[in-house]
């Protein structure tokens, strides 16, 4: 088991990266502090790992259960009305732990239920997809979508631990993996060029689950990112950089319905848009283009947008993210492969050149 700290000072906490580690009780009883513990998960994880989790909890616990319907499409505040419904029923008090099982959605919302029954009480992430195990299991941010745009409903809320059990990643469907190596990938842009050539030479074996190549993944995305979360917990400077490709991701999911695109899709492609622009700003060179894509396109995921989007709804989607300023659209771009920047500062014209070029290679 590897072993790596949040630090947030009195909000610090482990991550846990191992094969087999979700039956480790140890782990849970170190972040359990009082005898509740509700397990929130969905009809896909449940009867895969619900009940051998609840079996080890069981014996010292009040354990209850709240199995939500799957998928993007759900990750509703009605659906989150849900978990908060089961709380009160199974009458749980302040000193209860809220535990998340599943992916990125699950996580998204028991963080936020956790965030906001009675006004906070402490929750664990047990994430179960490569891109929750890598991304948003970590750092806090918790939420649902609304019509209008993603994750605009939410808190930052940092959880009491993270159990990465790098087994659950076999159950995983081979379009959910693609998914999470997405943001995999984005971390070697943004801030490790020595960790992307590590995934150009082992791309391959990462996607057949090499053991130790898979487990080095986690660790250095979950490094990256802890290290970045550790400076700017709310994002109001560095911490935006995590959003690659988001933007314009975004965009994409809002555009064709939550679940269409996965979320890590649409960070692929939205990241090859960022990557255009910052070449068409004479940041990057075209050799840099093309070894990304060809990065993207290994662990099978697009580099185009879909051929239904147009300009203008890009440019709508894009105008109500989280990320506009003061009616300035902020994107993540690079100055050179490993190094991100946040910035307003792009002609609008080359934007519009990016997304009318990116959309006519797609028809």
């Amino acid at each position: 088991m590897r072993t790596l700290e949040v630090d947030l000072g009195d909000r610090s906490y482990p991550i846990y990266i191992g094969s087999g580690i979700r039956n480790t009780k140890s782990l849970f009883d170190k972040a359990i502090h009082g005898k509740q513990v509700m397990v929130v998960t969905n009809e896909t994880v449940a009867p895969i790992y619900l009940d051998a989790l609840v079996t080890m909890l069981g014996d010292d616990y009040q354990v209850d259960t709240c199995i939500l319907p799957d998928g993007e499409l759900f990750k509703t505040l009605e659906t989150y009305q849900k978990i908060m419904t089961r709380l009160l029923e199974a009458r749980h008090n302040r000193t209860t732990t809220i535990i998340a099982l599943g992916g990125g959605v699950v996580g998204d919302m028991a963080g936020f239920a956790a965030a906001t029954y009675q006004r906070g009480v402490p929750f664990i992430q047990v994430p179960t997809t490569l891109l929750s195990q890598v991304d948003s299991s970590v750092g806090g941010k918790t939420g649902v979508n609304h019509p209008l745009g993603k994750n605009m409903v939410g808190a930052f809320y940092q959880p009491q631990a993270v159990i990465i059990d790098i087994d659950t990643l076999v159950s995983l469907p081979s379009r959910e993996l693609s998914a999470g190596m997405a943001e995999v990938i984005k971390y070697g842009l943004i801030c490790d060029s020595s960790m992307f050539a590590w995934l150009e030479s082992n791309m391959s074996e990462l996607m057949k689950l090499d053991s130790e190549l898979i487990t080095q993944a986690i660790y250095l995305s979950c490094a990256a990112k802890s290290d970045v979360v550790s400076q700017d917990e709310r994002e109001g400077g560095i911490r935006a950089i995590l959003n690659l490709g988001h933007t314009f991701g975004h965009a994409i999911e809002t555009e064709m319905g939550y679940g269409v695109w996965l979320h890590g899709e649409a960070v692929a492609a939205g990241s090859m848009l960022a990557l255009d622009l910052s070449w068409r700003m004479g940041n990057l060179q075209n050799s840099d283009l093309e070894r990304s894509a060809a990065l993207f396109k290994a662990a099978n995921l697009p580099v185009l947008p879909p051929k239904e989007m147009t300009l203008d709804s890009f440019v709508a989607r894009m105008s109500v993210d989280k990320k506009v300023l003061d009616g300035s659209l902020r994107l993540v771009l690079l100055e050179k492969l490993g190094h991100a920047i946040v910035t307003s500062d792009f002609p609008l014209e080359i934007f519009n050149e990016t997304v009318l070029d990116a959309l006519e290679a797609v028809q």
